[in-house]
């Protein structure tokens, strides 16, 4: 596991929506699938650009890791906008449009992230 990794009995989460962003930066910057894949929820989606195949579920964000360093390349946490409701948030940024959502753990994790050209 990476240098960020909290161990298997609690995934990583942001404790706010920014935050979640630049934990993001972080997992683009250590390349750690793994730590990647937990930003997201247990069934969130990955997309990478449009007419891209979804990345559904933590474990096939994983294994869809390497697409994204490559398509992607780097990531900057530098969110234009952030709208927030309760524990829905939706993040606009430079190449990236995210909706996030805090869960039972209070830990804020990715539901939706578009990464790349739409």
């Amino acid at each position: 596991m990476g240098c960020g990794s909290r161990g298997l009995e609690m995934s990583l989460g942001g404790l706010t929506p920014e935050d979640l962003d630049t934990l993001m930066e972080d997992a683009f910057v250590l390349r750690d699938g793994g730590d990647f894949a937990q930003l997201f929820e247990d069934m969130g989606v990955l997309v990478l650009g449009s007419g891209r195949p979804e990345a559904r579920g933590r474990e096939n964000i994983a294994r869809a890791a390497g697409q994204v360093w490559a398509e992607a390349g780097r990531y900057t946490a530098r969110p234009r906008r952030i709208v927030q409701c309760d524990d829905t948030a939706l993040l606009v940024g430079d190449g990236a449009v995210s909706v996030a959502r805090r869960g039972r753990d209070r830990s804020w994790r990715f539901a939706i992230s578009l990464l790349g050209p739409g």
